[in-house]
């Protein structure tokens, strides 16, 4: 709402971004901005050629590209994070072209700087965002909740972030030591605690799999796949009109709940390819 304060203003973003998926159409239905999308790269990028001929305002029956979205690190490409030479290229256009650019993503500490502004634009920047926030309510930003958050993660999450890093490759390898012809990751674009796994068959559909990871049906507990006191193992994945289910590791899950999970994975994989 800052960058896009007028009226006919457009900004470009990631077909597959959070901001343009899941947001309810937040930028329209509040800030009545439209948002222009170009096609993500697996990787989270897109193609900077595209973009130059994205951008509009050159004719009167057109609205104004004024921002350019970006999302790192980005969510259903699995966790990718953004390079830093491709940025780089992005905020030259940016520049050039007189459009901002906003960067979406909890993980951006130390990529999303100020590039050719001065304390003026930025206190501007800052004056224009705390109006806005005022006409939107901001209750629970005064009181410093969500404040207090963000310092407890910076002080104690941040630093055992390549623990979940490290998780969720051990579970990556484990799937794809298995060498299911069904289910199948990019170890090799692997980069954060954002795991996809791509259902390869067409019999089997992600939303079928995150269920049947979270039910714990007595044949299973027959074979053995129980925890240290012989319960069930239920694994929360996501899934929803996809052809791959997303597994995310975060601070709260163990070393053991790791290979808890890589037990109860393996007992689904191995069924699934039994029944087909």
């Amino acid at each position: 709402m800052v960058h896009c304060s007028r009226r006919g203003t457009e900004a470009i973003v990631g077909d597959i971004a959070h901001g343009f998926l899941y947001e309810q159409g937040g930028a329209a239905q509040i800030a009545g901005v439209l948002l222009n999308t170009i096609k993500n790269n697996p990787d989270g990028t897109f193609c900077l050629n595209e973009l130059v001929r994205k951008f509009r305002g050159f004719d009167v029956h057109e609205p104004n590209t004024v921002l350019v979205m970006v999302e790192n690190t980005h969510n259903i490409c699995g966790g990718k994070v953004l390079p830093l030479d491709w940025l780089e290229k992005l905020a030259a256009i940016c520049r050039e072209k007189g459009a901002k650019v906003h960067m979406d993503g909890p993980l951006c500490d130390g990529v999303c700087v100020g590039n050719g502004s001065n304390d003026n634009d930025l206190n501007s920047i800052i004056f224009r965002a705390h109006r806005l926030r005022k006409a939107l309510g901001g209750g629970m930003r005064q009181v410093g909740f969500l404040a207090a958050a963000g310092l407890c993660a910076l002080d104690e999450i941040v630093p055992k972030l390549k623990d979940d890093h490290a998780r969720t490759r051990r579970v990556a390898e484990a799937i794809d030591q298995m060498g299911s012809p069904i289910f199948k990751v990019d170890l090799a674009n692997l980069h954060t605690n954002i795991l996809m796994v791509e259902i390869l068959s067409k019999q089997v559909h992600s939303s079928d799999f995150a269920h049947r990871l979270a039910t714990v049906v007595p044949g299973e507990m027959e074979a053995g796949v129980v925890d240290a006191d012989g319960k069930g193992i239920a694994v929360k994945v996501s899934a929803r009109d996809w052809t791959f289910a997303r597994i995310v590791i975060y601070t709260n899950i163990t070393d053991e709940d790791v290979e808890l999970a890589i037990k109860k994975i393996r007992y689904v994989v191995a069924e699934y390819e039994k029944e087909l």
